[in-house]
């Protein structure tokens, strides 16, 4: 429903008026290499994250496997007027995940490739549904990681789009400080190659600053080239404990 948007807002929220079977039909007939389900197990998962708010299912569930099926499908939705919500891992607690005005959650989870340069440089190309545990599983016997830990196991197109951070914040930055390049699909279906490899770049406008922490609302991330770090020789714990909270 409509009635919760300000009516000088409501020009921007004129949604498909289509029903949810015609609208799955019209996916599985332009794009039958894109799964859709609206199952109810499947929807209720995708229409919330960790946050408190209530659960707000999508109509359906697509998940496609390529940057290429992103685009079209973005496209698809532009032209119908369909509501697309990037869903990584549902472990953010903002609440961008339910779908509040209905329409369709793009799950990423097939974007699953990873590329560690052979030439040992500090950057791999991962894909926005890797998370961050299984790129560190693939980097153990490289001698590098990925330091960026938000504590939940999320991905790393979800960890970009809500700029995370963590324990490691403080020494290695937060997201937006270990991301060279964004790959992304704007919301008419545009392909966008944000950023480069190299390290030192001061050439034209910050678009990977703009993409971090955007929340699905400028374009699907697609891939991510992130910095790795080496991993410490040693690491020491210590806990200090102060008597009162001014203190600390």
């Amino acid at each position: 429903s409509n009635e919760s948007i300000p009516k000088y807002q409501s020009k921007y929220y004129e949604y498909t008026k289509m029903e949810t079977d015609d609208i799955c039909k019209l996916f599985r007939s332009k794009l039958p290499q894109i799964p859709v389900s609206t199952n109810r197990y499947d929807v209720e998962q995708h229409g919330q994250g960790e946050s408190y708010h209530p659960m707000k299912p999508p109509w359906a569930v697509l998940t496609p496997s390529s940057t290429e099926d992103i685009a079209s499908l973005l496209h698809l939705c532009q032209q119908h007027r369909i509501p697309v919500i990037p869903f990584g891992a549902g472990t953010s607690v903002e609440g961008h995940v339910n779908a509040l005005h209905g329409g369709i959650t793009l799950d990423t989870s097939q974007l699953n490739s990873i590329h560690i340069d052979p030439n040992g440089d500090a950057f791999a190309k991962v894909g926005a549904g890797v998370t961050r545990s299984r790129l560190n599983q693939e980097l153990r016997y490289s001698g590098m990681q990925f330091v960026v830990d938000p504590g939940a196991d999320a991905t790393i197109g979800g960890m970009v789009a809500c700029g995370a951070s963590g324990t490691t914040a403080v020494h290695y930055g937060t997201m937006r400080q270990n991301i060279l390049a964004i790959e992304c699909v704007l919301p008419d279906g545009t392909l966008a190659n944000c950023g480069t490899n190299a390290l030192k770049s001061s050439a034209g406008y910050d678009l990977v600053s703009l993409m971090t922490g955007s929340e699905g609302t400028l374009g699907v991330i697609t891939n991510v080239t992130v910095k790795l770090h080496p991993i410490p020789q040693h690491v020491a714990g210590a806990i200090c404990v102060f008597e009162q909270l001014q203190q600390a």
